[in-house]
């Protein structure tokens, strides 16, 4: 016998089910996404760190490689120099206690110093052999190194504290700098390289520029590694100042430039600065830019001394810079960035003609590192 069910019954019925369907159906969106969705998000985050880390600690190996070769080779150590080396790799600075400010930046002067002598005295204990210009390359192959192992040491630290405390948070954040850590990772073994070599690198476009106003001058040394030498513009006095060459080097700039007013008894109608500068995405490599104050990088202790002397003496302080990304600064200097350096010496002649007067006092200062350029 068949049973004739109304029409309107059964699209009652059918949308009766369609309801029920679509309430499960969003119920079970909302537990793959807040359940399960968000472990596969933690867990593909996690892949990514875990892959990064591994190339990192590939990175650091090379370096380390690198170094030891290049200590074997120019150090003759006599004995193995690996355990010294893995000391160095573990080295740290305590920063100064800061809840009084008075003072700190002489205290921080102070530790870098120690630092400083303390980290060539060990390198010259494991590279025996070195000259002073090889010296201070294998510091630089060495802290390079260093800065490797730190990167790593510290990236594992938070991948292993998200992974054991399941964190969300900590994992997010670390995925998403890990693009621009291992980017400053790739540019360390490159300078590693550079050091090793002997090359000069980006950041030496100051010391490149200020050896070319140098060029053929008598030269003297005044403070820390830091060498001077007089010429002529325009009938203007120029004092033109950059670290000790060829090995990598820096100098105590800021001492320097103190030293100079001072000698001049504060008669010095301005300072000029040249430095590389990190760039902007988009901006073209090896552009120069002119601007106001002391073009110096580093803890500031160096930036501090010649703000301050510049003031004491109300001499106006200037700076012309060579725009460059973290990678060209510290890898062997590219075309653009050396082809700058005529651009920068251009600019600093219209800058001194147009701001001091004949028979003025100015001091040219390059700044960075001199690994690879002379005298």
């Amino acid at each position: 016998m068949l049973t004739v069910v109304p029409l309107d019954l059964l699209g009652d019925l059918f949308g009766n089910v369609g309801n029920i369907s679509q309430i499960a159906f969003t119920l079970l969106f909302i537990l793959l996404f807040f359940g399960f969705g968000q472990k596969l998000q933690m867990r593909q985050y996690m892949w990514d760190i875990d892959r990064g880390l591994r190339r990192l600690d590939v990175i650091r190996g090379q370096a380390k490689d690198l170094t030891l070769k290049t200590v074997k080779e120019i150090g003759k150590p006599t004995s193995d120099p690996m355990p010294q080396l893995n000391v160095l790799m573990e080295q740290f600075l305590i920063t100064p206690v800061d809840m009084d400010p008075s003072g700190i930046v002489s205290k921080f002067d102070h530790l870098l110093d120690v630092h400083e002598m303390k980290f060539k005295e060990d390198v010259h204990r494991i590279a025996p052999s070195a000259d002073p210009a090889q010296l201070n390359n294998l510091s630089n192959l060495v802290e390079a190194s260093w800065a490797l192992n730190t990167i790593y040491r510290i990236i594992r630290h938070f991948y292993l504290l998200g992974k054991k405390t399941n964190s969300i948070f900590i994992i997010i954040q670390l995925q998403a700098l890990l693009p621009l850590i291992m980017q400053e990772a790739e540019a360390y073994l490159g300078a590693a390289r550079a050091f090793a070599e002997g090359q000069p690198i980006g950041d030496g476009i100051g010391p490149l520029v200020a050896s070319r106003l140098m060029k053929d001058k008598s030269q003297r040394k005044v403070e820390k590694d830091v060498i001077v030498a007089e010429t002529t513009l325009e009938d203007r006095r120029i004092i033109a100042l950059k670290a000790e060459g060829p090995g990598g080097n820096v100098g105590k700039p800021g001492d320097a430039i103190r030293s100079l007013i001072e000698e001049n008894g504060g008669k010095v109608s301005m300072v000029v600065m040249i430095d590389a500068a990190l760039k902007f995405e988009g901006e073209n490599s090896g552009e120069v830019s002119e601007g106001i104050g002391a073009a110096i990088g580093g803890i500031g202790t160096e930036r501090f001394k010649i703000e301050e002397e510049a003031t004491k003496n109300k001499i106006p302080v200037y700076a012309v810079i060579v725009k460059e990304s973290i990678l060209e600064a510290i890898t062997p200097m590219r075309k653009e960035i050396l082809e700058a350096g005529e651009k920068v010496l251009e600019r600093i002649k219209s800058l001194i003609v147009e701001r001091s007067k004949p028979g003025d006092t100015i001091i040219v200062a390059g700044i960075g590192n001199t690994i690879g350029i002379g005298q």
